[in-house]
């Protein structure tokens, strides 16, 4: 692929989707949400992603009650799309799933402990951290996890480290029903990543999009694929929709980190360029290809 501006290409494309909470049965959320076939459709359109992700991460409230089937159909919509792209999936604990159903309808695994585990992705390290607290829906990292991340953060990874956790470690402003099941204890996560190649905190259990930092570290919570909160509701303290679901691109280079939102939904579309351009803009001069694109009087703007 040309290089068209200034940086080169990202180093690794990951996709970031949280909160599909699939019911078993093929049941209605609320009695109206599909959330089959919500996360049915995220997939469809990360699959017309160029270039295609190298992992796709979920972090968190992968089953609504943790229901073995909706595990099973969990699996059976993402691991063969996953297969197509070549990329690793990484699942990661939220308050609404079960250690032992996850590990089992997941993992292939019996192990009922915490849901801790490492991935190397082309040299990318994600570590999907277990943040779910048994009968809850607050957060929490308990010490001997803090000591295990602590040992895996000793040996920095080739090209950095990127946490997937449930509850993010971050204020939500516009959300503030949040901030009575956040994350406890959140300086005892930022002791241990300070001064470590961490470069990324990906998040999920809001149900709506933002960012902020911790410890220095940028975090990026995704969206619901299942329904999302209303960041502004009228006369609620808090509001689900069923709207404005999305996932979210990550594109990391050498010195920094690139998140965009894709939502679920396709808008109408009211202008466009053809794929077939890409093939005129190899075939031409760099700066000439520029100046179609900037130019106000080009044929590219008219």
């Amino acid at each position: 692929m040309r290089q068209l501006g200034q940086h080169v290409a990202p180093r690794h494309v990951i996709a970031h989707l949280s909160d599909p909470h699939l019911i078993g049965g093929r049941g209605l959320h609320y009695g109206v949400i599909d959330n089959v076939a919500h996360l049915t459709r995220a997939i469809e359109r990360l699959a017309e992603v160029r270039p295609a992700p190298r992992a796709l991460v979920f972090t968190g409230d992968l089953a609504d009650q943790a229901e073995p089937d909706a595990y099973a159909t969990l699996r059976a919509i993402v691991e063969p799309a996953a297969a197509a792209m070549g990329a690793t999936v990484v699942w990661t604990m939220g308050n609404h799933d079960e250690r032992g159903p996850f590990a089992r309808g997941l993992l292939d695994s019996d192990d009922d402990g915490f849901q801790d585990r490492v991935h190397d992705v082309d040299g990318l390290r994600i570590v999907a951290l277990d943040t779910s607290v048994p009968g809850h829906h607050h957060g929490t990292l308990e010490p001997e996890q803090l000591a295990w991340l602590a040992d895996v953060l000793a040996t920095p990874a080739e090209h950095g480290t990127l946490l997937a956790m449930h509850h993010p470690p971050l204020p939500v402003p516009m959300l503030r029903a949040a901030e009575l099941i956040e994350l406890h204890d959140q300086q005892a996560l930022a002791d241990v990543i300070d001064g470590t190649d961490v470069r990324g905190i990906l998040a999920g259990h809001l149900h709506l999009t933002t960012w902020s930092t911790f410890a220095g570290v940028p975090v990026s919570v995704a969206s619901a694929s299942c329904y999302t909160s209303d960041p502004a509701p009228i006369d609620r303290f808090v509001s689900g929709v069923d709207a404005n679901q999305a996932f979210t691109m990550v594109h990391a280079y050498d010195d920094r980190l690139v998140h965009t939102l894709v939502p679920l939904e396709r808008g109408t579309e009211v202008s466009h360029l053809g794929t077939d351009i890409t093939e005129a803009l190899e075939a031409i001069p760099l700066e000439q290809a520029r100046e179609l694109a900037s130019s106000k009087t080009s044929r590219f703007n008219n």
